[in-house]
């Protein structure tokens, strides 16, 4: 049987997971809701299909793996309201299912540690959301078998994704929160710990996917605009600017994340294992 991914939302990491395994002889499915991203999938070798609204029987039966990295609303994860029967009657025929989730299921240590083990109490709405929909996949696997693999991601990077362009046009903003800390992961970095995780499956394996060093936010900042030879914004503290709830929410959680597990069990070796080798490449790939 032909090694087939079926990505549902196939965004930024999924694409990353994508570019290892289309050359490697793999059949990628990935859904999108957009025509236009359809098309751009396509061009890349994946088998565009518009979810929801598409039957997802093929799909499905096709799938030998499954990966999951669509957004969870109030309600837990989007693809289970929907799929779940469907997914637990082919669930004998999945050799891995990944389940993307956050660091953020762990909520506020105050700068402190936190690793697989640690309880989740999560401090944002969005980090509920993902508790709950980590709760669900779990007890589909339990249920049906499925062979599920969880990873916790921290704040992701990469192509396109980066301080650059905020620091070139002006508009980054250094806010400072004492004691502020977060962990990041190069997008490629993701990529190669699933690759990992299907070359070695582990059903039940909870991974956290982050790089070596958390750091304070304006730090990062501050090496973005070193690279680029720029001025840094002025600091603004925390307490007093201006933020809309959505940005003001990336600060109510400050952790360092372990990331032993991806090392140890996987083998993994990080490409970009700080920020500043993250960052480097990123610049030098716009040249």
């Amino acid at each position: 049987m032909t090694k087939t991914l079926l990505s549902f939302g196939h965004g930024f990491s999924a694409r990353a997971l994508s570019r290892l395994l289309i050359p490697q002889g793999w059949r990628v499915i990935g859904t999108t809701r957009s025509p236009e991203k359809a098309e751009a999938l396509r061009g890349k070798g994946v088998e565009p299909v518009i979810w929801p609204g598409a039957d997802m029987a093929a799909p499905l039966a096709a799938a030998t793996h499954l990966l999951l990295s669509a957004a969870p609303d109030d309600e837990g994860d989007p693809v289970l309201a929907v799929l779940r029967d469907e997914i637990a009657a082919n669930a004998d025929h999945l050799e891995w299912v990944g389940y993307l989730s956050t660091t953020g299921v762990y909520g506020d240590h105050a700068g402190g540690w936190v690793d697989e083990r640690t309880p989740l109490t999560p401090a944002t709405r969005r980090g509920h959301q993902r508790v709950k929909a980590e709760a669900q996949w779990q007890a589909l696997a339990d249920e049906a078998g499925l062979p599920l693999h969880i990873f916790r991601l921290a704040g992701i990077y990469g192509p396109g994704r980066g301080p650059f362009a905020k620091v070139r046009r002006g508009t980054a903003r250094q806010i400072i929160k004492k004691d502020q800390v977060f962990s990041r992961i190069h997008v490629d970095d993701i990529a190669q710990v699933l690759a990992a995780s299907i070359e070695k499956p582990d059903p039940g394996a909870v991974y956290n996917v982050c790089d070596n060093e958390a750091a304070p936010p304006q730090d990062v900042l501050a090496h973005a605009a070193a690279l680029l030879g720029v001025d840094l914004p002025p600091p603004e503290d925390y307490a007093t600017a201006a933020m809309t709830p959505m940005a003001r929410s990336f600060y109510a959680e400050s952790k360092r994340v372990r990331n032993s597990r991806i090392k140890d069990d996987l083998g993994v070796n990080l490409i970009y294992p700080t920020y500043r080798e993250g960052l480097a490449a990123l610049l030098a790939d716009e040249k």
